[in-house]
């Protein structure tokens, strides 16, 4: 009986909605109403049993330190932070986001950090500590650091224990979709995009600038989430205009399920259909232990890498037989896929990457090999000076040795000091024979700037 009556409850409220609109769209018609048509929600029209079930979004965020850049940035860096049983990361997290930026880049980017605890004590102290360590961040509008207070979250407890998690753990996620739709809120008129991290995370050099050229690299392309690492919510990537619906759509639905979770049915719902993953990965979580309850966490993420090579425009070939479709060009383009080549191969055999422009190179890096096998076990890495070009084919000259695989591994950090003039193309020269195929993971070069040379 008492669902029967709530249906009809329902059914009428409904109707009285659309009479409103009704009379509202025919006094539009007639005249009474100048100018275009607007929407207007009147509070009347939301009977009580509607009202239970809808959240108000009212928010009073403080700014507990910096100062408001007057200008939009490019990148909005935001990541918030509760007390820990075990562990602390949080300045450590903030001296990587700085030290892996160059200060032209640091210009681009404002730091936005939500102290989400409501101790107000470990708040004070916390502030205290940034404040010390990175005050010249702090006046230069490099970063801000924000609070809500307890009474602006909606309930934390009682909650629908989606997925059978324990209350607490149910507790624990809905504040954090609550936290992250309070920094999203915050930080939408800040910059053109905005990325979310962790409080416990190490970034790569330069992933600003990393983050631009794959940007770019998308064009025209209609994209709601870029991915900047495989873990959870770390290293998203969001067009600053799509952060108020993404703020409303965390706190609606904040006692679903987990963040992560909601951050891929929202891509889906704005018809971003597939995942849009760059490698390497740009951030790495570090932290040992979780903010929940302190458990003990192994959560690495393999495709990272401190700092992301180079590998400027160059064309890639070799006179080894390739198998299927794993040609040599995916062992430069730093993705996941690789070269993997037959035998028998022999000392006539070779890898060459021609570089478009000539390059000065400060380090190359050569890996071969998978789970243990197919590795190239004897071979030169070598840069050569000069190209000629013939009708059918490109050829170098002028090599210098730059040193030799050991156990289908290359790695070599000074290249600068060995070679200090610019290059025109590297190979990878078999030296003898070997039965086995040959799997080349990733050719990687990085380059010495205009602005770093002297």
């Amino acid at each position: 009986m008492r669902c029967h009556l709530k249906k009809v409850f329902l059914l009428a409220a409904g109707l009285l909605i659309l009479t409103r609109v009704y009379i509202y769209m025919r006094r539009a018609e007639s005249g009474n109403l100048k100018g275009s048509l607007i929407w207007i929600w009147d509070k009347e029209t939301w009977v009580e049993d509607l009202e239970g079930h809808y959240l108000h979004f009212n928010i009073s965020i403080k700014v507990l330190a910096g100062v408001f850049h007057p200008s939009k940035k490019y990148l909005t860096v935001g990541l918030s932070s509760v007390k820990r049983e075990k562990g602390r990361y949080l300045q450590d997290t903030l001296q990587s986001i700085f030290s892996a930026s160059s200060e032209e880049e640091l210009d681009q980017m404002v730091v936005v950090v939500l102290l989400s605890d409501f101790d107000v004590s470990w708040i004070q102290q916390t502030l205290e500590k940034i404040t010390d360590e990175f005050h010249m961040r702090l006046s230069k509008g490099q970063l801000l650091v924000i609070h809500a207070n307890e009474d602006n979250y909606p309930p934390l407890t009682g909650l629908k224990r989606n997925f059978n998690d324990a209350p607490d753990r149910v507790s624990f996620r809905s504040k954090q979709n609550v936290d992250y739709s309070y920094l999203l809120h915050f930080s939408s008129n800040l910059s053109q995009y905005y990325i979310m991290l962790e409080d416990d995370v190490s970034c790569s050099k330069n992933f600003l600038s990393s983050m631009r050229e794959h940007v770019g690299s998308v064009g025209n392309s209609k994209w709601v989430t870029l991915e900047f690492s495989k873990l959870g919510y770390i290293g998203k990537l969001y067009q600053s205009r799509d952060l108020p619906i993404l703020a409303r759509f965390l706190y609606n639905f904040y006692q679903e399920m987990p963040c992560d979770f909601l951050l891929s049915h929202f891509h889906r719902l704005l018809m971003q259909e597939k995942v849009i993953r760059f490698r390497p990965s740009l951030f790495q979580h570090m932290g040992t232990y979780s903010s929940f309850r302190g458990t003990f966490n192994r959560l690495k993420d393999e495709d990272f890498v401190e700092e992301v090579a180079d590998n400027p425009p160059a064309d890639i070939s070799t006179n080894i037989e390739t198998y299927q479709t794993n040609t040599v060009d995916k062992a430069y383009s730093q993705g996941l896929e690789y070269f993997w080549g037959v035998s028998p191969i022999g000392t006539e055999n070779y890898i060459l990457v021609v570089f478009h422009e000539p390059v000065l190179i400060s380090r190359a890096q050569i890996v071969t090999g998978l789970d243990g096998k197919d590795e190239l076990v004897y071979a030169d890495v070598e840069l050569g000076k000069t190209l000629v070009k013939k009708e059918s084919e490109v050829e170098c000259s002028g090599f210098d040795k730059l040193g030799s695989l050991q156990q289908g591994q290359f790695n070599e950090a000074a290249v600068q000091k060995l070679v200090p003039a610019t290059v025109a193309c590297l190979r990878i020269r078999v030296t003898a024979a070997q039965t086995t195929w040959v799997v080349v993971r990733k050719i990687q070069v990085w380059t010495v700037k205009a602005d770093q040379t002297t």
